[in-house]
């Protein structure tokens, strides 16, 4: 049986190597080990071995790791997130990566102020061609950052998308390239809250293409913890 080490490593050496072909350096590239569904004990296990930063995907699983897992890891919100379980990640998580509309950008941003902090967060693009995806429509993100600039406490780093899932290699290369250039196009649209130079893309199927098309983060868990049972 493949160790979590043996896991890791072969990760990180076919990033180094999408890196290397791309010509981008790995330096640019942050990675987060999707925990969800892995035991508080086999994060802490995997952030011994080197690995900070975790996503999950459901609020309540995250909030009940906080006190089982090493200090040393971050956590981060990478699934959809209700307006109602705000309350509970705001200063407690590394950002929220799943903004996907003003009503949880508001919510955030109120308890925020509330907390006395700024969140760090980034915009959930739908880019796939999947009814069951969530984020904003690429139409949509000019009014959103046109309402979010004036909400000063969150600050809004990038651009997240979960490219469709499928084999067809085309598919998945255009919904990074409608990522890539959404940020592009938006790129010089700064404010005191507001500056789009992060790209969260890329998880277990996809992540060497999404490193060739300008990927900044990817959310990577299979690859890393295996096949998981699923809990609801």
């Amino acid at each position: 049986m493949i160790s979590l080490r043996e896991n890791i490593d072969l990760v990180q050496s076919r990033i180094e190597n999408a890196c290397r072909k791309s010509g981008r350096n790995v330096n640019e590239i942050k990675l987060i080990a999707v925990s969800k569904n892995v035991p508080a004990e086999i994060i802490s296990e995997a952030a011994a071995l080197g690995l900070k930063d975790f996503g999950e995907n459901k609020a309540q699983e995250l909030m009940s790791k906080l006190d089982k897992v090493t200090k040393d890891a971050r956590f981060h919100m990478i699934g959809h997130l209700q307006t109602n379980k705000v309350k509970y990640l705001v200063g407690k998580v590394e950002s929220i990566q799943s903004i996907d509309g003003v009503k949880l950008a508001k919510e955030i941003n109120k308890r925020a102020v509330y907390n006395n902090l700024t969140v760090n967060t980034l915009i959930q693009i739908h880019t796939a061609k999947e009814e069951t995806k969530f984020g904003l429509d690429e139409n949509e993100l000019e009014d959103f950052l046109t309402n979010a600039c004036e909400m000063n406490n969150i600050s809004l780093n990038g651009l997240m998308t979960i490219g469709t899932f499928t084999d067809d290699e085309k598919e998945i290369r255009r919904c990074f390239t409608v990522l890539r250039n959404l940020r592009d196009k938006f790129s010089a649209y700064k404010t005191e809250n507001v500056n789009l130079k992060e790209l969260s893309m890329g998880m277990t199927n996809d992540y060497q293409i999404a490193i060739e098309e300008g990927a900044t983060i990817l959310r990577i868990g299979t690859a890393i913890f295996g096949t998981r049972s699923i809990v609801n």
